[in-house]
């Protein structure tokens, strides 16, 4: 969980702030591998101490080369040593209904062989279907994926609210704003985080323009109603605009975090070219203001997993170089007297 930096932390901190700055400011210039070289060993789910600055990792699906170790290898050369992992990845389907024998072995032991840590599983199933079986089923399958979670020493599991679209969880549907449809979403959000709790993980839902939870003001109402350790947010400031909004970009950034800045344990960094719709867009191929982006993840407390998201591999190295010179910037401005 992100939590807020003490002035005395600020102080104590602030000659490695500007070292890792220097460090990063560095990586971007030389590439991955400077990064690698020059940043501590990838540790695992189990540590507790956070580290000092955001982790910059990867959707593993971006790399479409199976198999699994295939893919591992495209992210540990592209230096990003944290990764969100969709099942399909592996084997069978993103959600399946059983694990196979063996499954939780392979992914330790290839990912521990690259030094890669699994800092989420992605579990985004449509918690807002109109026809409830299919809710129930999604819930049967997260259950297993929190399973999984136990095994794999994974602490995170990504969600999304959903929509009552009956065939995409991504497409806005108009009945979205009925009190209907918050009803059973939150009913299926309560369930969703009752396995978490059992399973001793978070579940993180994303608030986006096209699901019911559509805002931060809902983000911050579902976290109110459920009030639950075990429940938080997965930011992406690229999917909080809704038609009209761009213009308005830097309040509506400041007011989310305020509204949930202290509930995000994990964040996607892609882009957007318009607003009205999710982005699509790689991170710095857009409209974004991401030096205020990666700033209010930093001085909200963030030090969780910032995941590359909406990219091509071809993309990845120039998106992962913009991210690290950005977060350099942030942690630089952090570490100024007075600020």
């Amino acid at each position: 969980m992100a939590q807020p930096i003490s002035e005395t932390e600020r102080l104590t901190t602030r000659r490695q702030f500007l070292r890792l700055a220097s460090t990063l400011t560095f990586a971007s210039a030389c590439g991955p591998n400077a990064l690698a070289a020059a940043a501590p060993t990838a540790t695992t789910a189990s540590v507790t101490t956070p580290p000092a600055l955001m982790q910059i990792g990867i959707l593993l699906s971006t790399f479409v080369r199976p198999p699994l170790e295939a893919r591992l290898d495209a992210a540990k050369a592209a230096g990003l040593v944290h990764i969100q992992l969709a099942l399909d990845c592996v084997a069978g389907p993103m959600m399946p209904d059983k694990i196979p024998p063996d499954f939780a072995v392979r992914i330790r032991r290839e990912t521990a062989a690259r030094g890669i840590t699994v800092a989420s599983l992605q579990g985004t199933f449509n918690m807002c279907h109109p026809d409830a079986a299919q809710r129930e089923a999604g819930l049967r399958r997260l259950g297993v994926l929190a399973g999984l979670c136990q095994e794999l020493g994974v602490p995170r599991i990504h969600l999304c609210s959903g929509t009552r679209d009956r065939t995409s969880m991504w497409r806005r549907h108009p009945d979205n704003d009925l009190p209907d449809a918050w009803k059973d979403m939150v009913a299926t959000m309560r369930a969703a985080t009752d396995i978490a709790r059992q399973a001793g993980v978070v579940v993180a839902f994303e608030p986006e323009v096209n699901n019911v939870v559509d805002s931060a003001l809902k983000a911050r109402r579902l976290l109110d109603e459920i009030a639950s350790p075990h429940l938080k947010v997965t930011m992406d400031a690229a999917n909080l605009f809704h038609k009209g909004e761009l213009p308005r970009m830097a309040e509506i950034l400041d007011q989310a975090f305020a509204l949930i800045g202290k509930d995000i344990v994990m964040a996607h960094a892609k882009d957007l070219d318009r607003d009205g719709d999710a982005g699509h867009k790689a991170a710095g191929e857009g409209k974004l203001d991401y030096d205020r982006y990666i700033s209010l993840l930093h001085t909200h407390g963030f030090r969780g997993p910032l995941f590359l998201h909406g990219l091509s591999e071809a993309q990845v190295p120039k998106c992962a170089a913009f991210l690290r010179e950005k977060l350099a910037r942030a942690v630089a401005a952090s570490a100024r007297p007075g600020q």
